[in-house]
C-alpha cells in the first residue's frame, strides 16, 4: 500500500479513521483490507511481546453497532486467522467485555480487539486493543503501525481456526453476581432489584444487553428502556452521556415511567451516566461525585484522580465531605488511568479514576474503564439506600455546584498550531499575573488553570491545548449569576492580541 499515511489513523492509545464515504471532505482511509492488515501487526506485536508464535497465540474480536462493523471485523478476524492465530467471534460485544477476556480464568486470550469508534457519526470506526495488562498505549499504536506499514508477515503453516463465542453471557453473569454480593438482599437474594423500575437508553449502540443479561435477571422491571436494538446509524440521538439531547432523551424516560433510576451508555459502553428518580442528571461532576462517595465508603482516604475540568465544588466535596484526597490529571482516560496506577505504585491508595467524559476505572476492576460496571456499582448503592429508607442521591447532597459553566472552542487557524497553542498558554500566564484577583491555580497538569475570586466572578477557567486537534478549549466556571461573562469579557483583551486565534464563540456564545 504505497503511500498509504498509515499514521493518520492513530488517535492516542487507539485506531480511529472514515471507514464510509457519505460526508464531505472525508475520505476513507479505514477500509475493510486495512483493518485486516492491522489484525495482522497485532498479532505481530503479540509475538514479540509475549515471546510466542502465532499458531501458540489466541485473540478474541467484538464490534459495536456501526454500520460498517461487520465488514471490518470480518477482514480482521480473516487477518488475524491468516496469521496462524487461533480467533475468537465474539459478534456485538462491548469494549469492557473485550478486555475482560483477557482475563477471566478459563479464557484469559493473549490479546483482544474492539471495533468501535465511541460515539463518532456514523461513517467512522476504529479499533481499540487489549492485552492482560490493559488498553495499549500510545506507542504500543504507533508500533503496530509501523508493522502495518512494512507489511512483512510470515506464512503460518496453516491457517489459525475462526470460533464463534457468546462471552458477553460470561460478562454479565460476573455483573449479575458482584450486584448480588453487593446488595446481599436480606429476602430476596437471587433478585435484590425486584419492586425497582431502572430504565435503560443505549443509544442504539451495543449496551442493550445490560437490560436483559443483568437488570431483568436480577428482579429490575425495565419498562420504558428505549433505543436498545442496534443501529448504526443512530437515529434517535448521539449515543454519548456527555451530549445534552441523549441526557433529555433518558431524563424523559425516567419522568414518563415514573421510574427509580435511569441509565445511558455510550456505543461501546465503556462510558455511562445515570438520571435520578426526580430526572435529574448524573453526569459529569455529579457522577464524579456519587461514585467518589461510594468509592470512599468503602476506601476511606483514597485519591480520586479525575481529568482536569472538574469543578472546585467537587474538590471541596471529595476533601471536606467525603475526607479523600482529589487529584486533577491531563485529559484523556487513558492519562487518568495511568495516573492512578503511578500513585498506587507510589503507594498512595488510588481506588477510582475517572473522567468527566464518563470513562470510571476502578482499581477493584483491573482499572478498566467500565459503564456496565460502574452503573453496576451505582444499583448496588440504590438498593441498599431504598432498604434503608432513603435516596442515593441523598450521598451527594452537600456537593455545591457551579451556578454557570460553559465551554468556548477556540481554533488555531495554522497548520503548525501546536507550538502556536503553546506561546497562547504562556502568554495567558503573565496576562494573569497582572489581573487583580486572579491566581494562578498550582499543581495543575495541563494548560493553565485561573482561580477568579473577584466577588463578581468568584469562579476559575482552563485554558488547554487539545492533543490533536487545532484547538485551545476554555472552560469558565462561576458560583455567581454573570460570572462566566465578566471572566470571559477580561480574557477578550488578552485574546485580541492573537490574530491565528479564532476567538469568535466567545462573542456569539458556543
Amino acid at each position: 500500500m504505497k503511500d498509504f499515511n498509515w499514521n493518520k489513523l492513530q488517535n492516542g492509545s487507539d485506531i480511529r479513521g472514515v471507514a464510509l464515504e457519505g460526508v464531505q471532505g472525508e475520505e476513507v482511509n479505514l477500509t475493510p483490507l486495512v483493518a485486516g492488515i492491522l489484525g495482522r501487526a497485532f498479532v505481530v506485536w503479540l509475538e514479540d511481546r509475549t515471546g510466542k508464535p502465532a499458531v501458540e497465540l489466541s485473540v478474541s474480536v467484538g464490534r459495536d453497532s456501526r454500520i460498517s462493523g461487520p465488514e471490518i471485523m470480518e477482514s480482521v478476524l480473516s487477518g488475524i486467522s491468516a496469521s496462524g492465530c487461533t480467533v475468537y467471534d465474539f459478534g456485538m460485544a462491548s469494549t469492557p467485555a473485550m478486555f475482560m477476556s483477557t482475563v477471566i480464568p478459563g479464557f484469559e486470550f493473549n490479546g483482544a480487539i474492539m471495533i468501535t469508534a465511541s460515539h463518532l457519526p456514523f461513517n467512522r470506526n476504529g479499533m481499540k486493543f487489549f492485552t492482560s495488562r490493559g488498553g495499549l498505549d500510545k506507542q504500543d499504536i504507533s508500533d503496530i503501525l509501523a508493522v502495518a506499514e512494512a507489511g512483512r508477515f510470515a506464512v503460518p503453516p496453516r491457517p489459525g481456526l475462526i470460533e464463534p463465542c457468546d462471552f458477553i453471557s460470561i460478562y454479565t453473569a460476573q455483573l449479575v453476581e458482584k450486584v448480588r454480593q453487593g446488595i446481599n438482599h436480606p429476602d430476596t437474594y437471587e433478585q435484590p432489584l425486584q419492586g425497582l423500575k431502572i430504565v435503560v437508553d443505549a443509544g442504539n449502540g451495543a449496551g442493550g444487553f445490560y437490560v436483559d443479561k443483568v437488570l431483568s435477571v436480577l428482579g429490575a422491571d425495565t419498562t420504558g428502556s428505549q433505543f436498545l436494538n442496534p443501529d448504526g446509524f443512530f437515529p434517535n440521538h448521539v449515543p454519548n452521556p456527555e451530549d445534552d439531547s441523549a441526557m433529555a432523551a433518558i431524563q424523559q424516560a425516567v419522568l414518563e415511567n415514573q421510574a427509580d433510576f435511569g441509565i445511558i451508555f455510550d456505543t461501546d459502553v465503556d462510558r455511562a451516566a445515570a438520571v435520578d428518580d426526580q430526572g435529574r442528571a448524573l453526569n459529569r461532576n455529579r457522577l464524579i461525585a456519587l461514585i467518589s462517595a461510594i468509592v470512599l465508603q468503602e476506601h476511606p482516604g483514597s485519591t480520586i484522580v479525575t481529568d482536569s475540568i472538574t469543578s472546585d465544588g467537587l474538590t471541596q466535596f471529595i476533601e471536606k465531605n467525603l475526607g479523600g484526597i482529589h487529584q486533577r490529571f491531563k485529559r484523556g482516560y487513558k492519562n487518568v488511568i495511568n495516573e492512578a496506577v503511578r500513585l498506587n505504585d507510589d503507594g498512595k491508595a488510588s481506588w477510582l479514576a475517572i473522567e468527566t467524559s464518563g470513562h470510571a476505572a476502578m482499581r477493584e476492576n483491573f482499572f478498566l474503564d467500565d459503564g456496565a460496571y460502574l452503573v453496576s456499582k451505582l444499583v448496588v448503592e440504590l438498593a441498599k439506600t431504598r432498604l434503608q429508607g432513603k435516596a442515593l442521591t441523598d450521598l451527594i447532597a452537600d456537593l455545591n455546584e457551579p451556578v454557570e459553566s460553559e465551554e468556548f472552542r477556540l481554533m488555531i487557524k495554522l497548520d503548525d498550531f501546536h507550538e502556536y497553542g503553546l506561546q497562547v498558554i504562556d502568554a495567558l500566564r503573565t496576562f494573569s499575573a497582572g489581573q487583580s484577583g486572579w491566581q494562578v491555580v498550582p499543581d495543575n497538569y495541563e494548560g493553565i488553570r485561573i482561580s477568579c475570586r473577584d466577588d463578581d466572578q468568584d469562579g476559575w477557567f482552563l485554558l488547554r491545548l487539545s492533543l490533536h486537534d487545532p484547538v485551545l478549549p476554555l472552560n469558565v466556571e462561576s458560583n455567581v449569576p454573570g460570572g462566566v461573562s465578566k471572566i470571559v469579557t477580561r480574557l477578550k483583551t488578552f485574546f485580541a492580541d492573537f490574530e491565528e486565534l479564532d476567538t469568535a464563540v466567545l462573542y456569539f456564545g458556543g
